[in-house]
């Protein structure tokens, strides 16, 4: 089985996320080809068994290479077993961490001519220190409206690592 897996990360836990997944992967013996959607111009698609594409959040939105993807490859996507995962702080609360109760994953999928067979949100990370000025800022000020960290030092990261073991076993199970 040859797996391809797709992430379009801002500051780096996506692609955290999607690398333990291609590891967890691996260990059953799956060949799994990692990519930027961010970077990547010809994606071959119709060389995979599955697809698996895992995307940031950044003030309120995906990047719009996400859509643009989802457009592009539509036909062949919607004809193989695919996944999609949201990465995000908004999940680091209950009930808003799933693809039905967060607002930014539930929007992309009923826009998306896309339909992934399989769908997961995970929390991102905060990490304060990493960030420049302006993001620094902007994140402290979401924060403080929806009772988050602010303080300037906090690292923290939410993601559910068993979740991620539990959505690569159903993806592979796909």
């Amino acid at each position: 089985m040859s797996y391809l897996l797709l992430h379009s990360s801002t500051d780096g836990q996506t692609k955290k996320i999607i690398l333990k997944i291609a590891e967890q992967l691996r260990s059953m013996g799956r060949q799994c080809d990692i990519r930027d959607l961010n970077t990547e111009k010809n994606l071959n698609i119709s060389a995979y068994n599955k697809v698996l594409l895992g995307a940031s959040i950044r003030y309120g939105h995906f990047n719009k290479v996400l859509m643009r993807f989802a457009i592009t490859h539509q036909s062949q996507l919607n004809s193989l077993k695919t996944a999609f995962f949201s990465v995000n702080l908004t999940a680091r609360k209950g009930g808003k961490d799933t693809p039905e109760t967060n607002v930014y994953t539930r929007k992309f999928l009923e826009k998306s001519p896309w339909q992934p067979t399989l769908t997961s949100v995970f929390a991102g990370a905060l990490f304060y220190p990493q960030y420049g000025w302006f993001d620094k800022t902007m994140i402290r000020f979401i924060m403080k409206m929806t009772d988050g960290p602010t303080d300037p030092s906090t690292e923290i990261e939410y993601t559910d690592w068993e979740k991620v073991n539990k959505f690569t076993v159903d993806f592979d199970r796909l």
